[in-house]
């Protein structure tokens, strides 16, 4: 009796693993809605693994780095700040340079911007124009500096990791990229900006 028992369990299984083989295998409308309903979770899916990740690895990362930035602000003083960013705005080298990299990773976005109050009126608009152009560069190094547009190196950081290769030598790359392109764009709206001032009469 146990013996028809087994025979007619295992002949039943049989039966629906060939069933669920079918139906994995059936195409046409019902395949298709079906395909579609899992290719749809499994995008909710994804979104859920990366923001797992971003508890788990970013954000405390930038709780971290922000606390040692505000601390190391604290400690240094802000008048010092201000007083190396008075000294940064002194020649065109540093004006498009050095006193983005002190506005952007001391002040980070969008404050840094408030460091354009040490120069004078002809040379804001470039200033501007470096400084907003360095929010990402940095990143690599600094997630601080940005962390609401932090997916801009993630995205990149990504296809690295995938290919197992190190983000140190990029970082710094990104980094020496951004401080070249300031520059220029620093000199150059400079000089954009002198030009529509004698075209336009205007004294700045």
């Amino acid at each position: 009796m146990n013996l028809l028992h087994e025979l007619a369990d295992a002949t039943t299984l049989a039966l629906l693993q060939q069933e669920d083989e079918a139906a994995a295998g059936a195409g046409g409308i019902l395949g298709a809605l079906g395909d579609g309903a899992e290719w749809f979770i499994g995008l909710f899916q994804a979104g859920g693994e990366v923001f797992v990740g971003f508890v788990t690895g970013i954000v405390p990362l930038l709780i971290v780095l922000l606390t040692a930035f505000y601390t190391l602000v604290n400690l240094i003083g802000e008048e010092r700040v201000q007083r190396a960013a008075r000294f940064a705005a002194g020649s065109i080298f540093t004006r498009y340079t050095l006193l983005p990299i002190l506005a952007v990773f001391f002040l980070t976005n969008p404050m840094a911007y408030t460091f354009g109050t040490f120069l004078e009126e002809k040379y804001k608009p470039a200033f501007y124009d470096s400084a907003v152009s360095f929010v990402h560069p940095p990143l690599g190094l600094f997630p601080h500096v940005n962390p609401a547009e932090l997916f801009v190196w993630l995205g990149v950081a990504r296809g690295l990791q995938q290919l197992d290769l190190p983000l140190g030598p990029l970082a710094i790359r990104y980094l020496i990229a951004g401080l070249i392109v300031i520059f220029i764009r620093g000199v150059i709206t400079q000089l954009i900006t002198a030009f529509l001032a004698r075209r336009q009469g205007v004294e700045l």
